[in-house]
């Protein structure tokens, strides 16, 4: 069976033809999305190790404050939510742009010339809004060992394996 390659543009070399299709998306965005979404749901990467499971779950921006794990009748709960992306960066440009008095000496106000703009978003992919995700775990378990580390956007939760049974653990993150 033979492979077919589909090039629209034959005469450019393939980095040029990259370029060019690298142009023509940031040419024409899509709307990005300005309201959050009800909900969704993380990507999550299963592990099994020698001493137990891992869960690494992909929360970029999101804050460890803003995540809650629970464990509720042999079922792992991780739940929380990311803010809006475009929010957060007008918020930012907003405080940047606010000049507060640092004394209360009579000194000449300053006048600045117009902040820059915030940055626009041409495209926005990632999902934010609330997520919830759970995952049914087995007795082998061990429920009261179960540890949570949220570093660079991944939370990392390590599952212990052990014979004994809890019906309910709240996990602190770290």
């Amino acid at each position: 069976m033979a492979t077919l390659l589909y090039n629209t543009r034959p005469s450019l070399s393939p980095s040029r033809a990259l370029s060019a299709m690298l142009a023509d998306m940031l040419r024409e965005p899509q709307a990005s999305n300005t309201q959050p979404t009800p909900a969704f749901v993380p990507s999550t990467d299963i592990l099994e190790t020698a001493t137990g499971f891992e869960l690494h779950l992909a929360m970029p921006g999101v804050k460890k404050a803003a995540v809650n794990i629970e464990f509720l009748d042999g079922e792992l709960v991780v739940s929380g939510s990311r803010p809006n992306p475009a929010d957060a960066v007008k918020e930012a440009a907003a405080t940047a742009t606010e000049e507060a008095p640092e004394s209360g000496e009579n000194t000449p106000s300053v006048v600045s010339p117009e902040a820059p703009a915030a940055p626009k978003f041409r495209r926005t992919e990632t999902n934010y809004g609330t997520f919830s995700r759970s995952f049914r775990l087995p007795d082998t378990v061990n429920v009261k060992a179960i540890g949570a580390e949220l570093t660079e956007g991944i939370l990392r939760v390590t599952l212990p394996f052990d014979t004994e049974k809890v019906t309910k653990q709240h996990i602190e993150i770290r």
